[in-house]
């Protein structure tokens, strides 16, 4: 069998554009239909459909390519497992125009250091979402999120569920609001009961 490249890229919100990764990887050669794309999905979760699609797309022989390191992992582990995995399946593995090989320590070692420098990336990003948080927490900025049911709302949903007419189901329905957001609404109503009765 003739080996082929088979492309992987991610973005991490629905906001970027997945256009400029496809390009790098048509540009280094990838056929349009061996892309396999991920949108919206974090480069610290390995349950990722696309990434699934590209690792069993390639056989021995094989190449996986990606725009860079980060775009197929975002810690040091998983990066390594991924190369492994890959090397142990006879499956290269191409980072941007270099391919890299695992059995040369340079190469190893510059593969490390590309992990690093993305799992220090994400690690940076979540202290400083963190710190931001906490600033605005403390100026009175950050609130939560506003809730689905107004009050109104709440008292006439628990006034329908007490009367024991309409399911769970049906309550969602009607309010338009999801099933959980309806258990939510009664658990908190029942935490307030029973904290009145307490007092």
């Amino acid at each position: 069998m003739t080996a082929i490249s088979i492309g992987y890229a991610r973005c991490s919100t629905d906001k970027q554009d997945l256009e400029a990764n496809r390009q790098i990887l048509l540009d280094l050669g990838v056929l349009a239909d061996r892309i396999h794309l991920d949108r919206a999905y974090s480069g610290t979760s390995r349950a990722r459909p696309g990434l699934d699609q590209a690792l069993a797309a390639v056989r021995t022989g094989d190449t996986l390519v990606v725009p860079k390191l980060d775009r197929l992992a975002r810690s040091v582990p998983d990066a390594r497992q991924i190369g492994d995995s890959l090397a142990a399946r006879s499956i290269r593995l191409q980072l941007g125009a270099m391919i890299y090989d695992p059995t040369d320590p340079m190469g190893k070692m510059f593969f490390n250091i590309l992990a690093t420098f993305a799992e220090f990336e994400v690690d940076l990003l979540r202290m400083r979402t963190r710190e931001g948080m906490a600033i605005a927490r403390a100026k009175g900025k950050l609130k939560g999120r506003a809730p689905k049911l107004s009050p109104t709302r709440q008292a006439h949903l628990l006034k329908l569920h007490a009367a024991k007419e309409h399911t769970i189901a049906e309550l969602a329905e009607l309010f338009e609001v999801s099933r959980p957001t309806v258990y939510r609404v009664l658990e908190r109503a029942s935490v307030t009961t029973a904290t009145a009765d307490a007092a």
